[in-house]
């Protein structure tokens, strides 16, 4: 901003979402059409942008007019009257008065005011509970998106260009938005949607992206451009710093590095407890490109691998060799630590499966994980085969996930028998003895894991799923967030019980979802039995250092009584008052 120009500092209160801190620059992006390139012009140059607006209207108008004469030629005066409509927009004094005044007052460029006023009315229309006028949202898109093609560069004009590196500030985020976020460019982000538990907020958490959801009004308010502070810890985003808040923040930053480099300093030690119970820590991955992460984390392998983000984001479904060569990378990059490769898991809050022609009116409790696997026999089949080829490049396992029952684990392994046969035949070597694993998210699934620890080689409990599925609470959404309780009693002794049925039929037990890598539920876990927890890979050194803090038997012990604490509350206090006596000093 202009320096002659006194910006107080803001501070927007949202939901911690990724750790970490980021001090940068804003960019704004919203929902409906693509955002112009923005940039701050002089005072002296606001008459002219305000010209350059005037300017792109009336072009917009006389193409509209072209427009509407062409098609009441061509079909008569009903449907010209859309372009009516148009026209109407913007000869609204309303909205060319606010485009006039948010240039006067924001100080940027004349097509990116009037971007971010367009957004406003975007948002307010989105809102109204009539949907014929919600409908009306694609016109105003429509012609917003004719006008900004219509506006006049001029070079001169550019005072300055926005800096590759950011904070991104959006309504929302889908996880492939995010999964492919260019890490060089977006240093955290900040969306009006989401919670804590929603996927995109764990794929930043995986991908060590610092995030803050829920702050409401951001798009409309906050301006492109301006220097700010993203707070992952707090759930804070601070526009226009106070050179005493920049400064109490590059402490924190320098604060948190140094707890960081003494972490990693012990990550090639064994993660066992003080009395010599050894736990395995795996990593997370999504993407081929996180396995450097993982390799210098000290995680003893991947503990899941979500094929989704290789299966789904592209033109194209890949092959089965396009897979396979993907699977063998990670197989050998890994070894001789184990792979955990979780066969297609979409649907939910995931990426989508493919377009249906009628949506699914809930698609939490529909098409999703093993179950379009299964309905895709040519799809899964391909994949089976890719791991299976896999599987004689490194130490691999294979996973089915949202396991609700016995005949989804016989039909699956039936097909993986299948697929051996076939390349036995073909004369493709592949390990005959590769590890099968059952996610256990659904309640029935770990009610009935004394049915399903004889047909797999180990469970790995998706706690996030467990957790909305036990507590009927969707996890991406604000309204119930309080709700999603990973403490609830009745999750813990789904935990328990099926720790115990896979003890009792000689398979371990380990867990992958967000409770993993929390590190005040880690003395709860232990004490429970887990025995592997799989996080992501820049929680690995945090989890790792927690495990060889505590004592096993303290931690049964503490589970023990845990298990008979009705409250989840109880509970989370129970494990906290350990993680806090042992490894305080991870909590700063």
């Amino acid at each position: 901003m202009p320096k002659s120009k006194f910006e107080p500092e803001i501070t927007y209160e949202g939901i911690p979402a990724s750790p970490g801190i980021v001090i940068s620059q804003i960019h704004v992006i919203a929902r409906g059409f693509s955002a112009p390139e923005v940039y701050e012009v002089a005072e002296s140059e606001i008459p002219r942008e305000q010209e350059r607006f005037r300017h792109a209207l009336e072009i917009t108008k006389k193409q509209l007019i072209e427009l509407q004469s062409r098609l009441e030629t061509l079909s008569g005066d009903a449907e010209s009257g859309i372009f009516e409509a148009h026209i109407m927009l913007i000869e609204d004094r309303a909205v060319v008065d606010r485009v006039m005044e948010a240039i006067e007052n924001r100080w940027q460029n004349a097509e990116y005011a009037f971007y971010a006023v367009m957004q406003n009315f975007l948002e307010a229309m989105r809102r109204i509970p009539d949907p014929y006028l919600r409908e009306r949202t694609a016109d105003i898109e429509d012609v917003s998106q004719r006008v900004l093609r219509n506006f006049e560069h001029d070079d001169d004009v550019r005072q300055q260009s926005p800096e590759d590196r950011h904070i991104l500030v959006a309504y929302d985020l889908s996880p492939s938005d995010t999964a492919s976020m260019n890490r060089r460019h977006v240093l955290g982000f900040a969306t009006e949607q989401g919670s804590v538990n929603s996927h995109t907020a764990i794929l930043a958490r995986a991908l060590g992206i610092p995030a803050v959801v829920g702050l409401n009004g951001a798009v409309i308010d906050i301006k492109a451009l301006v220097p700010a502070i993203l707070d992952g810890y707090t759930g804070k985003l601070i526009l226009h710093p106070s050179s005493a808040t920049f400064e109490r923040y590059k402490d924190l930053i320098t604060k948190k590095e140094k707890v960081r480099s003494a972490l990693d300093a012990m990550r090639d030690i064994a993660t066992e407890t003080l009395d010599g119970h050894g736990i395995t820590v795996s990593g997370n991955i999504e993407l081929i490109e996180e396995l450097p992460l993982v390799k210098t984390s000290g995680a003893k392998g991947v503990g899941l691998y979500r094929t989704e983000f290789l299966l789904l984001n592209g033109e194209e479904m890949p092959n089965e060799l396009e897979q396979a060569d993907a699977y063998s990378r990670v197989a050998r990059a890994m070894a001789p630590h184990p792979v955990i490769i979780r066969t297609l898991d979409a649907g939910g809050d995931k990426l989508p499966v493919e377009p249906l022609t009628d949506p699914e009116p809930n698609p939490f409790l529909g098409w999703r994980g093993i179950r379009v696997s299964l309905s895709r026999p040519a799809m899964f089949r391909d994949q089976l085969r890719a791991i299976l080829r896999a599987s004689a490049e490194g130490k691999v396992a294979v996973m089915f996930p949202l396991i609700s029952g016995l005949s989804e684990v016989r039909r699956s392994r039936e097909m993986l028998r299948r697929c051996m046969d076939e390349l036995e035949k073909e004369g493709i070597p592949f390990d005959p003895n590769i590890p099968v694993g059952a996610m256990i998210e659904v309640p029935s699934a770990a009610v009935c894991a004394d049915f399903l620890a004889p047909e797999v080689d180990f469970f790995s409990i998706g706690t996030n799923d467990l957790i909305q599925y036990t507590v009927a609470v969707d996890r991406g959404n604000p309204h119930v967030a309080d709700l999603y309780r990973p403490t609830h009693p009745a999750v813990i002794r789904l935990i328990k019980r099926t720790i115990d049925a896979g003890k009792d039929n000689g398979i371990w037990t380990g867990v992958c979802g967000e409770m993993a890598g929390d590190i005040r539920l880690t003395p709860l876990l232990i004490g429970l039995g887990v025995e592997e927890l799989s996080v992501g890979p820049l929680q690995v050194p945090r989890v790792g250092q927690a495990i060889r803090s505590l004592n096993h038997a303290e931690c049964s012990a503490m589970a023990e009584l845990a298990l008979k604490e009705p409250r989840s509350q109880g509970i989370l206090d129970l494990s906290l008052d350990l993680a806090k006596k042992h490894y305080g000093n991870l909590f700063d």
